[in-house]
């Protein structure tokens, strides 16, 4: 063998080591791609449990859930959960189309979650006392977290439930950085609310 021979063979043999010494570094710096990214909006009762949520309701008295929001994006994420309060006839989010509920939001949270955590936001509401008017009751005013919005939300009679049925439900938008504006997460959670009135 030639002295060039050995210059090669020291040289390819100097290049491996130094690949194998520097893998875990180049390990780190290069990401492989992960699992799917998600976020997670889901809802609790009062005692941060799935159970125990409001139903039957009557005016003037507090009811409380908690809204969890997990992030599995890949990195932090900016997060606004959008509160809505509606009748039967109201329109509810599609999340086959991303299309958010048309209502305006009485109440929202804007927060950040690192990846891979969750946080909780608790939602403490009541409504007014509103007479009821022959088949129909109106609900003129919800409080959310001790603020009060005017919402005059009527309800008719269901016979077959005999109930006047009402919602209220949470929306998650996430903030998108290349349109570097909020967008509908296709994803919402709520409860059916019963106004405990008979005819």
């Amino acid at each position: 063998m030639k002295l060039n021979d050995y210059k090669l063979i020291f040289v390819a043999v100097g290049l491996i080591g130094a690949l194998l010494i520097a893998s875990p570094a180049i390990a780190g710096a290069i990401r492989p791609p992960g699992g799917e990214q998600f976020s997670e909006l889901y809802l609790l009762g009062p005692d941060l449990m799935a159970e125990n949520y409001p139903y039957n309701i009557v005016a003037d008295q507090n009811y409380s859930v908690n809204i969890v929001v997990g992030n599995h994006m890949g990195s932090s994420a900016y997060y606004t959960i959008f509160v809505k309060f509606r009748n039967q006839t109201d329109t509810l989010p599609n999340t086959t189309t991303a299309t958010p509920s048309p209502l305006q939001p009485l109440y929202e949270y804007k927060f950040s979650i690192p990846n891979g955590q969750s946080l909780v936001n608790p939602v403490v509401f009541s409504v007014s006392d509103t007479p009821t008017l022959g088949n129909q009751s109106i609900i003129k005013q919800i409080t959310i977290n001790n603020i009060k919005f005017d919402v005059n939300k009527p309800a008719t009679w269901d016979s077959n439930s005999t109930k006047f049925r009402y919602g209220l439900f949470f929306e998650l938008w996430l903030y998108d950085v290349q349109s570097t504006s909020i967008q509908f997460n296709s994803r919402f959670v709520g409860i059916q609310l019963n106004l405990t009135r008979t005819l």
